[in-house]
C-alpha cells in the first residue's frame, strides 16, 4: 500500500516539474517580446565552391594495347622508320580500315602531368582517341588554343617539320609555310554536306573558313589557329562522319585562287598592324586611325612650338627621352636627367681635388637640392677685365674728358 500511495505523489510531482517548466519558458517568450530583443541570428557567410579541374580520362584499356608489327606492304622492312619500303605506296593511302580510336574532347580531356610543365606538348594517341595512361600521361589532354605558342620548327606534338611537304601532302608538314587549311576526301556526298562537314570538324577549333566541293566530295577547313589545324588532321585521319565512309586528311596546298593570295597577304598584314598597334603610344594609334577627331587639331596646336605655320614631324612630336622637344615626352626622364648632371658635376670636383658638397633641399623653394647642386657645379665663372694698375707721379690725378687727347 505504501509503494502505491508513492507513485501518485512521484507523477503530480513531475507534472509540477513540467508545468513549471513551460511556465518559464513562456515567460521568457513574453520578456523577450516585451523588451522587443531577438535572439542573435547566425551571419550568413557566402562560400565560394571552386571546383577542381577534372583528370584526364584514358581513352582504352591498357590491356588491349598489342605491339604488332605493321602489316607487309613492301619488301625491305626499315627498322627506323618502323615500316615497309619498296612495295606499292598506293595501297596504304587507299586503305579503307577505319581508325582504332576517336578523341571525344568533352569526355577524354583533363588535367595530366603536362600542365605542371610550361611549355608542353599535345598528346599524338590523346587525339587519336587511343591513349591509355590519362591523367598519367607526360603530355598535355586538351585542345590548343590561341596562347598555345611553339617552335616553327615543330608542330603541336613536339615532331620536327621537314623543308618541304611530302608528295601526298601527309605527315608532319613543312616549317617554310604556315598552313591552317586541311584537306579532306573520301565524303559521303548528300544534300548537307556542308553541314555536316562543318559540324564535326568545328569540334577540333575555331574555324576560319569552309569550302566544300559538294559533287567531289571534298572540303577545304581553314582553321584560325595552326596548331588546331595539325590537331584536327591527326584527330580525323581515317574517321567517318555521318556515314561509314573512310576520310582521306591531308594538308592542303597552296590556294592558286588570286582572292585567297590577297586573303592570305591581308590577313598577314592585321596581324604586322596589331603588333605595331601595340608597340606605339595609345594617342599616336588613335590619332592615326582617327578614332579621336580632335586630336589633329590639339596635335597641330601642341606640334607648333610658338612658330606660326610650323608642324613638327611624327619623329619629333611623339619622341621621347630627356632631349625631346615636346613636354610629354621627358615625363619620366627628369630625374634620369638630373642624376647624370650631379654625376658629371661629382666627376668634376674629383679631378679638381675638391670636396665633394652634399646639399640639402630647401624647404618651400622651387627647385629641388639636387637640381640646385647640379646648376651649382655648372656654373661657369666668366674672367673679368683686369684693371690697370694706378700709375704714380705729380699728374696723378690729372685726366681729360676728350678722347682725342
Amino acid at each position: 500500500m505504501a509503494e502505491v500511495e508513492t507513485r501518485p505523489d512521484t507523477a503530480v510531482a513531475a507534472i509540477d516539474d513540467m508545468q513549471d517548466a513551460q511556465d518559464s519558458a513562456q515567460e521568457l517568450a513574453l520578456t523577450t517580446t516585451n523588451n522587443e530583443v531577438a535572439a542573435p541570428t547566425e551571419k550568413k557567410v557566402k562560400k565560394i565552391i571552386r571546383r577542381k579541374k577534372r583528370p584526364a580520362r584514358p581513352q582504352i584499356d591498357p590491356a588491349l594495347i598489342k605491339s604488332e608489327p605493321p602489316p607487309q606492304t613492301g619488301t625491305v622492312f626499315n627498322i627506323w622508320y618502323n615500316k615497309w619500303s619498296g612495295g606499292d605506296r598506293e595501297d596504304k593511302y587507299l586503305s579503307q580500315t577505319h581508325a582504332k580510336g576517336r578523341c571525344n574532347v568533352a569526355q577524354d580531356s583533363g588535367y595530366t602531368r603536362a600542365d605542371a610543365r610550361p611549355g608542353s606538348y599535345f598528346c599524338l594517341f590523346f587525339a587519336r582517341g587511343i591513349c591509355p595512361k590519362g591523367q598519367d600521361c607526360d603530355y598535355l589532354h586538351r585542345l590548343p588554343g590561341i596562347h598555345d605558342i611553339f617552335n616553327p620548327n615543330v608542330d603541336c606534338f613536339g615532331r620536327d617539320k621537314f623543308s618541304d611537304y611530302r608528295d601526298d601532302m601527309g605527315g608532319v608538314g613543312s616549317f617554310t609555310r604556315q598552313n591552317r587549311t586541311v584537306y579532306i576526301g573520301r565524303i559521303h556526298v548528300t544534300d548537307d554536306i556542308e553541314e555536316i562537314v562543318a559540324r564535326h570538324l568545328a569540334e577540333w577549333g575555331q574555324i576560319e573558313r569552309v569550302r566544300v566541293l559538294n559533287t567531289r566530295g571534298v572540303a577545304f577547313v581553314t582553321y584560325t589557329n595552326e596548331a588546331n589545324a595539325q590537331f584536327a588532321k591527326e584527330a580525323m585521319a581515317h574517321q567517318s562522319l555521318d556515314h561509314e565512309e573512310v576520310l582521306n586528311v591531308r594538308w592542303a596546298t597552296a590556294d592558286p585562287n588570286p582572292m585567297a593570295q590577297k586573303r592570305e597577304a591581308r590577313r598577314i598584314e592585321e596581324q604586322a598592324a596589331e603588333a605595331i598597334r601595340k608597340a606605339l603610344p595609345a594617342e599616336f594609334v588613335a590619332e592615326i586611325e582617327g578614332k579621336d577627331p580632335e586630336a589633329r587639331k590639339r596635335r597641330k596646336l601642341e606640334s607648333s612650338y610658338g612658330l606660326e605655320g610650323y608642324e613638327a614631324p611624327d619623329e619629333v612630336h611623339f619622341a621621347r627621352g630627356p632631349n625631346a622637344v615636346n613636354p610629354r615626352g621627358r615625363e619620366g626622364y627628369e630625374l634620369e636627367h638630373e642624376q647624370r648632371l650631379m654625376l658629371e658635376a661629382a666627376e668634376a670636383q674629383m679631378e679638381q681635388g675638391q670636396p665633394q658638397e652634399q646639399s640639402e633641399p630647401q624647404a618651400g623653394g622651387i627647385l629641388s637640392g639636387s637640381t640646385l647642386a647640379a646648376l651649382h657645379a655648372a656654373q661657369v665663372s666668366v674672367a673679368s677685365k683686369p684693371k690697370a694698375a694706378a700709375s704714380s707721379g705729380p699728374l696723378v690725378a690729372y685726366d681729360s674728358d676728350d678722347d682725342s687727347d
